[in-house]
């Protein structure tokens, strides 16, 4: 559903991104262009705009160069480190190995589309050893659709599969699966502005950093722009088929969440236990994220998630 008359279109830039444009409005970005190889490069989402204009993600912050908008990354995979920046060791902290640090290849789209209602941005990608090995591969699309003017918010679907190459399995972790308390990281990311610092985080069942490390099926954060007026939420759930417990992990996963010392979310899939993908097999993950202005409370998330059908 687009309950407005401006059209959706997409301008390629041949071998750096792809713009998704609401008549004049750049919606998002979906940035392919290799970067610096200690950021561990990746395909990400940047920038992530409100209908009023607002911009919700942060890129390549002072803190966390490899912090890039919203992306699929993995912390720990097998002892490479698809994240960036230093490594987390057990028992020695943050520690550099620039031979741990891997990437995630663009190597092509399946679809890249508009029309008056939604948008599609499919590719195919190579997670890569830092000697260029591909470990696996993975299928991506992401779907922008309930463009909503009137109610001040549109949404994005994310669907991932992710196959291992190798004939071992892959292991995926986290800071926490390596010793750090409350630290696990890993998987879909979403880095907030910088204005976002301290804002209020929310879930079904509870408010704060109090859900760091817990499970549901939602998430939201919300913050107040610098430099223009007005609030934005954003918020990011599970597909209904995340919700299962099995030898790929239990799920809803548990979430990473902070609001100090920077806006963060991430739910992610290898929080307390390593998750273990056998060799051929297949992760397959689906998530919402719906971009809102204004500062939503609990109600008006529950309601504006119950009325988007999967």
């Amino acid at each position: 559903m687009n309950d407005t008359d401006r059209p959706l279109r997409l301008v390629h830039h041949v071998g750096e991104r792809v713009d998704l444009r609401l008549g004049e409005l750049r919606l998002l970005s979906l940035v392919y262009r290799p970067e610096a190889a200690w950021e561990a490069p990746k395909p990400y989402l940047h920038p992530l705009t409100t209908l009023a204009g607002g911009v919700v993600t942060g890129y390549r912050p002072h803190d966390h160069r490899w912090h890039k908008g919203l992306q699929l990354t993995a912390s720990h995979l097998s002892g490479q480190n698809l994240w960036g920046g230093r490594c987390y060791v057990r028992g020695k902290g943050y520690q550099p190995h620039p031979e741990r640090l891997g990437s995630m290849t663009h190597e092509g789209f399946e679809e890249l589309s508009a029309g008056n209602s939604e948008a599609v941005l499919a590719e195919r990608l190579a997670w890569r050893h830092h000697d260029g090995t591909a470990w696996a591969t993975e299928r991506r699309r992401i779907r922008v659709h309930d463009i909503r003017p009137q109610a001040g918010f549109w949404v994005l679907t994310w669907s991932s599969a992710v196959t291992n190459l190798r004939d071992e399995p892959l292991r995926f972790g986290s800071p926490t699966t390596e010793g750090r308390e409350m630290a696990g990281y890993t998987g879909l990311f979403w880095r907030g502005p910088r204005a976002f610092r301290d804002g209020r985080v929310l879930g079904p069942h509870g408010e704060g950093q109090e859900l760091m490390g817990t499970q549901a099926p939602w998430l939201a954060y919300g913050g107040e722009f610098d430099e223009m007026d007005g609030h934005a939420t954003l918020v990011i759930a599970h597909a209904p088929e995340n919700d299962h417990s099995g030898e790929l992990g239990r799920h809803p996963a548990h979430w990473f969440v902070r609001s100090e010392p920077f806006a963060a979310m991430a739910p992610s899939w290898a929080f307390f236990e390593e998750l273990l993908l056998p060799p051929g097999a297949t992760l397959a993950r689906r998530w919402r994220v719906i971009v809102a202005d204004g500062a939503w409370d609990r109600e008006q998330i529950t309601d504006h998630l119950s009325g988007i059908p999967w």
